[in-house]
């Protein structure tokens, strides 16, 4: 076995595809925040693929965190260099390469001073992020920014020695506006709707809390392109590690992925950008019409199967897909109660979209987990099924499996399976989830009550009724129950 290294690289078994271009040449153009598995198999792949090709070369990426997870990671990737080894699953076989377009990471410091050091950095033209869908401070039902967070109060008051990554942004723009050096474009890499106005939101209204004079000119000279992102990449575990040694590879921390990517850019990047599209990535202005497809259609799916599995026991996606009455049910609530919403992108229309998500999530050798998908419903659902919700509402079309799929993760917030084992907890609200659980066991619609997650849908008679003869119907009858009397229209 051969440990990663860019001393080893001319030394890594056959069919091994690794860097061709000279590290040491390369320049940091890119600060990324939150630097997980996805933007190792995404992002930095895109960039990896163009230096492949002799371009881009000082577009190279510096990571960087604000968590105790991160300076892990850092410590990790810093043994081997920042270089990655991908792996590509699928169905006919895997394929490994090691990318190299990163090379750096900030060390992790709680006053975030050296982060925001390398942010003002002259040659950092872009700052990215992937800091999970509820990283935003964003007020679940107004959607407005969330200023009563502790970290942003921090922020707000602290601005030179902030909590949060876009405390870092803030103070880092203050001093690139202050010493003359210019705006940088932030990008949002996140499945979020409109990801990129999000986070402008984000960032100029916590800027406005301290400095009004920076938010307007945050506001005026940086740019916030909107993006669309698209790639399963599982957690990597045990199995993944085994992976990569049997492939004669010592990487600490490798990704698998699928053999499918989609990055579709708006082009809207104040200090310049890497051609990211002449390696497939697709720049539009229409980026709205593809996030909406992606969101709805398959982050969507994901949290249609999530909890009915998790209560069922069932491990993985591809094994959920494999459920009949799981895999029924993620196509009739799909075809029949999303896709009426979903507008057609040039190429792709809604209902081939499901049969190429249903392709992708039946996968056996991408061991996404249940548990993954289904982490932070209370972001993931506000974001991914309820904004459908409110659509068939609107328009008195169906939505009793959306009622179903909302029931199925009130009864997985309860804690315990149809086998009576623990689910342990897996949201950042799990207790107040958990609570309100208990008492949806007797009253479904102190569920709905939850007017910060749900709005007033609590008010809509067809979503309240249809939602609690389901979650009734769970507790009763069992979970596989409840799909088979959805599935005969019953």
């Amino acid at each position: 076995m051969i440990a990663l290294s860019d001393d080893t690289l001319n030394a890594l078994p056959a069919g091994i595809d690794v860097p061709r271009y000279d590290r040491r040449t390369l320049k940091a153009g890119i600060v990324h925040i939150g630097l997980g598995n996805f933007h190792r198999a995404h992002q930095s792949w895109y960039l990896h693929r163009l230096m492949q090709q002799g371009l881009a070369l000082d577009w190279a990426i510096v990571g960087a965190g604000v968590r105790p997870y991160d300076n892990e990671m850092r410590n990790r990737l810093e043994k081997q260099d920042f270089l990655t080894t991908l792996i590509a699953l699928d169905p006919a076989g895997v394929v490994g390469e090691v990318t190299g377009s990163m090379i750096g990471y900030v060390p992790v410091q709680k006053c975030n001073r050296q982060l925001i050091d390398a942010l003002a950095a002259p040659d950092i033209r872009i700052v990215s992020l992937t800091v999970t869908e509820g990283g935003y401070y964003i007020d679940p039902v107004s959607k407005g920014f969330d200023v009563s967070h502790a970290d942003i109060r921090h922020d707000a008051a602290h601005p030179d020695t902030p909590r949060t990554a876009f405390g870092a942004i803030v103070a880092a723009l203050k001093l690139r506006r202050d010493g003359g050096v210019g705006p940088f474009t932030v990008q949002s890499c996140d499945n979020l709707q409109g990801n990129g106005t999000v986070l402008r939101q984000t960032v100029v209204s916590l800027a406005r809390l301290s400095d009004p004079d920076l938010a307007d000119w945050i506001e005026s000279n940086c740019s916030f392109p909107n993006s669309m992102v698209d790639c399963i990449v599982p957690a990597t575990g045990p199995g993944e590690i085994t992976l990569v040694r049997n492939m004669g590879i010592d990487d600490r921390a490798p990704v698998t992925h699928e053999d499918f990517r989609q990055w579709v850019i708006e082009d809207d990047f104040c200090a310049g950008r890497p051609d990211w599209d002449k390696v497939g990535a697709q720049f539009s202005n229409d980026v709205h019409g593809y996030e909406a497809q992606k969101i709805r259609i398959l982050n969507g799916g994901h949290q249609l199967i999530a909890n009915v599995a998790e209560v069922l026991g069932i491990e993985t996606v591809s094994q959920a897909m494999q459920h009949p009455l799981v895999a029924g049910f993620f196509r009739k609530v799909e075809i029949e109660e999303i896709v009426p919403h979903v507008t057609p992108v040039p190429g792709m229309t809604p209902a081939a979209y499901v049969d190429l998500i249903e392709t992708r999530f039946s996968n056996p050798r991408i061991v996404d987990t249940i548990r993954r998908i289904a982490f932070d419903g209370s972001s993931r659902h506000t974001g991914m099924i309820l904004p459908t919700v409110r659509d068939a509402r609107a328009a008195n079309a169906p939505l009793d499996g959306l009622a179903l799929a909302e029931a199925a993760w009130a009864r997985m917030c309860e804690g315990t399976r149809d086998d009576g084992s623990e689910i342990a907890p897996n949201d950042p609200l799990w207790a107040q989830l958990n609570a309100t659980a208990q008492k949806a066991k007797s009253s479904p619609v102190a569920w709905l009550e939850q007017r910060q997650l749900y709005g007033d849908l609590v008010d809509c008679p067809r979503f309240a009724t249809s939602f609690s003869r389901w979650l009734n119907m769970m507790y009763h009858d069992g979970m596989n129950a409840a799909l088979l009397t959805y599935l005969k229209g019953a």
